[in-house]
């Protein structure tokens, strides 16, 4: 089973990095760009066939490394 984890910022966290990225764009010329957020993104191969035990795995994982959750939040999606 494959597995994609979304990691960003929680709303109200400040994000320089997105800022910079905000800000670079602007100067490129695209003025349509208004706040951007930045995360990351995480693909993970598990051999795992039951969709609530690898969505519970995923879950510890993502609580203990994969995201700080005191400033993070993250989002699991599954593929079969």
């Amino acid at each position: 089973m494959k597995a994609r984890v979304f990691v960003t910022l929680k709303n109200g966290v400040l994000d320089p990095q997105g800022k910079a990225i905000g800000h670079a764009l602007n100067g490129l010329g695209f003025g349509a760009v208004g706040e951007v957020r930045q995360g990351k993104v995480i693909d993970i191969d598990l051999a795992e066939s039951d969709a609530e035990k690898a969505r519970s795995d995923l879950k510890a994982m993502c609580e203990k490394l994969l995201a700080n959750t005191v400033i993070e939040k993250y989002e699991i999606e599954l593929k079969a």
